[in-house]
């Protein structure tokens, strides 16, 4: 059966980018495995911030919307139909000043939608994007991952975790300033060995 694995690319570097390259080594390993079908998204492409309007679009009821309505959500219902199809979600995570990119959080905003992604019960909010995988390639400069200022980790993990994704590997090449070689060496060395499924 065909399994479908979704990049996301987030580092607003085109070249020279540590979480692009092990993105790269992790699409090889899927593409080895016989994930033929691979989404890229490539959020240095440029994606939009939510606004007044989107979120009027938003919680209008889909039979009530209006033709603008629906071309403001046009964007958020493909992105939140790549996540849909997608079996395995990879995201590369740079950490920006000890968050996440800017752009990421925009694309976080515009899947995280009540009703189609997530929605509220009695018992809570409930994810409904069961029944898929995450990795994340997290890379930093000079913050350590899971340590007190590391807020992108736990703030990405939480997020794929209240859509319903649950599952999550966390690759990490962090403190690159410290020593690059090694770093990026052992983050290499758990991609190469990360279970890949057929």
């Amino acid at each position: 059966m065909t399994q479908t694995l979704l990049r996301i690319d987030s580092s607003a570097r085109r070249s020279e980018s540590i979480s692009r390259s092990l993105s790269d080594r992790l699409s090889e390993r899927f593409t080895d495995a016989g994930h033929s079908h691979i989404i890229t998204r490539d959020l240095a492409d440029g994606i939009p911030q939510i606004d007044e309007a989107w979120i009027g679009a938003n919680f209008t009821p889909p039979a009530d919307r209006t033709d603008d309505q629906r071309a403001k959500l046009a964007l958020s219902d493909i992105l939140v139909g790549e996540l849909q199809a997608a079996d395995t979600v990879l995201i590369g995570l740079p950490i920006y000043n000890f968050g996440v990119p800017a752009s990421l959080k925009a694309w976080i905003d515009l899947v995280a939608r009540v009703g189609v992604t997530f929605s509220y019960t009695a018992d809570g909010p409930q994810g409904l994007l069961t029944g898929k995988r995450a990795i994340i390639a997290m890379t930093s400069g000079g913050t350590e991952a899971g340590s007190d200022i590391d807020f992108a980790t736990s703030h990405l993990k939480h997020v794929l975790g209240f859509l319903g994704i649950t599952d999550i590997q966390l690759i990490t090449a962090d403190r690159t300033a410290m020593d690059m070689d090694a770093t990026v060496k052992s983050a290499e060395t758990a991609i190469d060995t990360l279970p890949i499924a057929a």
